[in-house]
């Protein structure tokens, strides 16, 4: 599949880890190319601000790895939201995740070494990625502490992890909250991302007559390659992309 050329009409919502970032052995230990901090300023640029990040990372830890780089941010799957005029907004106030969760999971880390506990701000995401084998164990405490019918919290699978979040929220959520005000409104959203999280983002595009575009099928699984794609486009929309160019390979 080809991925779309961008537009001055266009609005971009970029998932961040697995999207523009290569998934790491940790969250600590991702790594941003020197150019893309840069890059996305000028996306935003070019797009007059209609630019997002819309991740499961909190807002402060999106800012400290993109800095200097600052725009529009959905962050722990929508439960947090930063506007263009860097307005605030949290979800509703509801039930905090209950301290016993948390003690039953910082206990289980305790038994099972590689296991990780990322705490936030909403809830917290489980890690078994340096030690798979407890995958099954980690997946069967979770559902004895969060039931599918739960009326306040969810579990949200993801790349060898799972996160107990709040059920009101959602990436969906934060594209239609950022697609309601400018400088978003009435543009053509484009949603990328790789993983389950990401699907609501691409269907609340799609609702708004844009499109979804997962990593997988559209860049290769590589964000190497999402990252060769934002250049193009980059270029393009500021009229100095070379006809015939090589873009593969391509990596800020």
């Amino acid at each position: 599949m080809t991925p779309p050329e961008l537009d001055r009409m266009s609005a971009l919502f970029l998932d961040l880890d697995g999207t523009l970032l290569e998934i790491a052995a940790t969250p600590e230990l991702v790594v941003v190319p020197p150019g893309l901090p840069a890059l996305l300023g000028k996306l935003h640029h070019l797009l007059e601000g209609a630019l997002a990040v819309v991740t499961g990372r909190p807002l402060v830890v999106v800012d400290s790895l993109l800095v200097p780089f600052s725009a529009s941010i959905g962050g722990e799957h929508g439960a947090s939201l930063r506007y263009e005029d860097g307005t605030l907004e949290e979800m509703p106030a509801g039930p905090a995740m209950p301290e016993a969760w948390r003690a039953s999971l910082a206990a289980a880390a305790e038994r099972w070494p590689g296991v990780l506990i990322e705490p936030k701000s909403h809830g917290c995401a489980i890690h078994y990625r340096l030690a798979p084998e407890h995958g099954n164990e980690v997946w069967r405490l979770v559902r004895t502490l969060v039931a599918d019918d739960h009326p306040w919290f969810r579990l949200i699978p993801a790349r060898e992890a799972v996160e107990i979040g709040p059920r009101a929220v959602s990436k969906g959520h934060a594209v239609e909250r950022l697609m309601a005000s400018a400088p978003f409104a009435g543009r053509r959203p484009i949603f990328i991302g790789d993983d389950f999280t990401d699907e609501a983002g691409m269907s609340a595009a799609r609702a708004f007559g844009g499109q979804g575009l997962r990593v997988a099928e559209f860049f290769g699984g590589d964000p190497a390659v999402v990252r060769a794609w934002l250049k193009r486009e980059a270029d393009r929309l500021e009229g100095r992309l070379v006809p015939g160019r090589a873009q593969v390979g391509i990596s800020p």
